[in-house]
C-alpha cells in the first residue's frame, strides 16, 4: 500500500482498455540537481529491491481497496496476484549521478511498472537526498570520520533510511540501532545531558559511566563549566580518556581550549568529538581546529537544505499494437523528456577523471578504451541478482561511492554553489530503434 490512490485507479482503466499488459520501460532520472550541487549521490537501491521482492496485496488491503471502493473487482483480482516479474536495471548503489542519468529502468508491464511508482520515487528520492547530503559533510570533513546521529530528528523508518545512506556515502558509524541490526554497519554512542543531570553531580555521573563502560569512553563535557568538566574527567580516568564531547557554545574556540588544556594535563591521546547542529559548512569552518570526529544530525537527516533528489519515474518506451516498441516522451513545458531505453558509460580521461556522462539512446555509447559502463541488472525476470540488499549491499555501495569521488575533477569537492562538474550528453543511435 506505499503507493497512490491514482496508481490504482489508472490500472483500473489500463485493464479496461486492454493497454495494462503492453511491455513498457519506464526510467527514473533527476532533471537538474538541487541549486548550486555539483553532483548527486544514488541511494536507497539496495531497501528499494528488498521493497519490491515483498510487494504484495495481502487480504487486509485488499478488503481495505473493496470497502472504499477503490477500484472495480476486476482490478481487485488482478491485485490479488501481483508480484514483480519483470528486469529493473540502473545505476549502482554509491554511484554518481547528474541531471538526466538514467538512474533506474524498470522493464515489464504497463501494470507491473505502474504499481512500483510512487514506493520507487519515495525511496530513491528520500535517500538520495540524504546521501547527496553526507557526502558532502565527507568532503567537508576530510580524514576526520564522521557519526551520523539524526534520527530523534525525522520519522523512525525514515531514521533508518537514512543512517543507512549516511554510511554508503562514508560516514563511519550511526547511533541508530535498526540500521546496525538490518545492515550490520557500526553503531556507537555513550550519554546525552541527562545522564549528568540525572546525578547529585557531573563527578558522580562521570565515574558511573567511566566505571561502566571503562576508560576508552567519551564523557559530554559541557553541561555545566566545560573546563571544570575536562579536569574531572583527566582527574578520574587520567591519559586512558577515550575522548570528551562538546555539544555547545563557540565548537572552533572550545575545540582549541580544551585540546591545549587536555595537553597541559598529559591526556595527548584523548580525542575531541563536535556535535550540535553540524552540517558541511559548519564542518569546513571547524577544518583547523583540533578536532577528532564529527556527530552530524538534524542538518543531515533534512537533505542539508535539499530534502529531496526530485526524481521522476517517466514511461520512455513502450510495446505498439505490432508488438515492436516505440520511443515515448511527455512534451510538457519545463518537464519534458527523453523517449528511448537509455544507456549510460562515464567518459574517463587519460588520467582517469571523468570529464561527461554519455547517455546512449537505444544503445550504448561507443567506448573510447578505459570509459565505465554505468548501467547494472539488478533484477531479471522478478528474481533478485545477488549482492545488492542487506549487509553486503551496503558495503559495496560505500565502495563503489568511495571509488566514483576518486573519479571526480577537484572542483566537486568545493562546497561553493556552481553547475554539475560534469556534463551530460546524449548521443543518439547509430541505427533507429528503441
Amino acid at each position: 500500500m506505499f503507493t497512490d490512490h491514482y496508481e490504482l485507479t489508472m490500472l483500473q482503466a489500463a485493464l479496461h482498455s486492454g493497454s495494462a499488459h503492453r511491455r513498457s520501460v519506464f526510467e527514473a532520472f533527476a532533471r537538474r540537481l538541487p541549486d548550486g550541487r555539483r553532483y548527486g549521490v544514488v541511494a536507497g537501491t539496495g531497501r528499494l529491491l528488498e521493497g519490491i521482492a515483498e510487494f504484495r496485496f495481502g487480504t487486509r488491503e485488499l478488503d481495505f481497496l473493496a470497502a472504499r471502493k477503490v477500484v472495480n473487482d476486476e482490478t481487485l483480482a488482478w491485485l490479488a496476484d501481483f508480484a514483480f516479474s519483470g528486469n529493473i536495471y540502473g545505476y549502482a548503489e554509491g554511484e554518481l549521478y547528474f541531471p538526466n542519468s538514467p538512474i533506474l529502468s524498470v522493464e515489464s508491464t504497463f501494470a507491473e511498472a505502474c504499481m512500483l511508482e510512487t514506493y520507487l520515487l519515495s525511496v530513491l528520492n528520500h535517500d538520495s537526498a540524504i546521501a547527496s547530503a553526507a557526502s558532502r559533510m565527507i568532503t567537508a570533513a576530510g580524514s576526520r570520520p564522521c557519526i551520523e546521529m539524526g534520527s530523534r530528528r525525522t520519522q523512525e523508518e525514515s531514521a533508518v533510511a537514512a543512517s543507512r545512506a549516511a554510511v554508503i556515502a562514508g560516514f563511519h558509524s550511526t547511533s541508530n540501532l535498526e540500521c546496525g541490526l538490518r545492515y550490520g554497519v557500526l553503531t556507537q554512542g555513550t550519554a546525552a545531558h541527562s545522564f549528568t543531570l540525572l546525578h547529585d553531580s557531573e563527578e558522580e555521573a562521570f565515574r558511573a559511566q567511566l566505571e561502566s563502560m571503562g576508560a576508552g569512553t567519551t564523557l559530554l563535557v559541557d553541561t555545566y563549566d566545560v573546563e571544570a568538566a575536562v579536569r574531572k574527567a583527566v582527574a578520574l580516568a587520567g591519559p586512558a580518556l577515550g575522548g570528551v564531547r562538546l555539544d555547545s557554545g563557540d565548537l572552533l574556540a572550545q575545540a582549541h581550549d580544551v585540546r591545549a588544556l587536555l595537553d597541559s594535563l598529559g591526556n595527548v591521546n584523548t580525542r575531541i568529538t563536535v556535535t550540535s547542529d553540524l552540517d558541511e559548512f559548519a564542518i569546513a569552518a571547524l577544518a583547523a581546529a583540533p578536532v577528532d570526529s564529527y556527530g552530524v544530525g538534524t542538518s543531515l537527516v533534512t537533505g542539508a537544505g535539499a530534502p529531496t533528489a526530485s526524481m521522476v519515474y517517466k514511461l520512455v518506451s513502450r510495446a505498439g499494437n505490432d508488438g515492436d516498441f516505440v520511443s515515448v516522451a511527455k512534451a510538457a513545458k519545463n518537464k519534458a523528456s527523453v523517449g528511448g531505453k537509455k544507456f549510460a558509460l562515464r567518459r574517463l580521461n587519460e588520467r582517469g577523471l571523468a570529464t561527461a556522462e554519455l547517455v546512449g539512446i537505444g544503445e550504448l555509447p561507443e567506448n573510447d578504451g578505459n570509459d565505465r559502463p554505468l548501467i547494472h541488472e539488478f533484477m531479471h525476470d522478478g528474481v533478485l541478482a545477488p549482492g545488492w540488499t542487506g549487509a553486503e549491499g551496503v558495503r559495496r555501495a560505500a565502495e563503489r561511492h568511495a571509488a566514483s569521488m576518486a573519479e571526480l575533477p577537484g572542483a566537486a569537492r568545493r562546497l561553493q554553489r556552481g553547475e554539475p562538474v560534469i556534463p551530460t550528453e546524449y548521443i543518439q543511435p547509430s541505427t533507429v530503434r528503441n
